[in-house]
Parts: C-alpha cells; sequence; structure tokens
C-alpha cells in the first residue's frame, strides 16, 4: 500500500507544480493573452486540476483508512478541502467581476491566501511522498 501512496503523492505533487507554478502565471506572459483570456483559461484548468486532484485525495484516504502516514495525507487532503471549499468560491466569483468588466484593481488576498495553501499543500506531497518510499 505505501508504494501506491507514494505513487499517487508523487503524481498529485507533479501536477500541482506544472499547474500552479509553471501554467498560471506562464500564460499571462504569452502574446495576446489579457486577462480576461487568461482568467478564463485558468478557470478551466484549474477545474479540470481539482478533479483530479479530488480523485487522488480519495486515494489518500484509502490508503490513510488502511493504515500510515496519516499527518501527512491529512494535510495535503486538509488543505484541498479548504482550497475548494472556501478559497476558490471567492476566486471565483471575483474572476467572474473581471470577466464581466469590473475593475477589481489588482490581486485579491484570496489569491494569495491559494498561493499560501498550494506551498502547504506541496510541503505536504513531498512529506508523504517521501514518507511513504
Amino acid at each position: 500500500m505505501s508504494s501506491v501512496i507514494a505513487a499517487v503523492a508523487w503524481v498529485w505533487l507533479g501536477m500541482v507544480l506544472a499547474i500552479s507554478f509553471l501554467e498560471a502565471p506562464l500564460k499571462f506572459r504569452a502574446p495576446g493573452v489579457t486577462v480576461p483570456i487568461g482568467l478564463g483559461i485558468g478557470r478551466i484548468v484549474f477545474r479540470a486540476l481539482n478533479v483530479v486532484e479530488a480523485i487522488l485525495a480519495a486515494a489518500v484516504v484509502v490508503g490513510l483508512v488502511l493504515g500510515g502516514f496519516r499527518t501527512a495525507g491529512a494535510v495535503a487532503v486538509g488543505v484541498l478541502v479548504v482550497q475548494l471549499g472556501a478559497v476558490r468560491p471567492v476566486l471565483t466569483r471575483r474572476s467572474d467581476r473581471v470577466l464581466a468588466g469590473e475593475d477589481t484593481g489588482g490581486r485579491s488576498h484570496a489569491h494569495l491566501v491559494y498561493v499560501a495553501l498550494e506551498v502547504l499543500k506541496v510541503a505536504a506531497l513531498v512529506w508523504l511522498g517521501v514518507a511513504a518510499s
């Protein structure tokens, strides 16, 4: 079971690093990508990422129930739950306003919270992957 948990942790980590820390900031540097276009792309990409994360989190929960790595797995899953349940709705409402043409001014506090949670989730996934390897 530990090798399955390790594999899930490393795959999940790779996805978060690739999307959150590479794709998300880089798309706004592409020629012709406006803030509304970037937000529209981001919403689609993060929705897909979050669906896959939920599936991977379910696999971690099964692994936790069957034994092992409870703290690291619980932190990773808990961070995802907070992101999806508390922070994403705030970001979605804000991006709805931006896409509707309203001036919202600068980055939101919720965006910074989401990024901080991503960093915490990355640390938990590394912890989980190392502990289960």
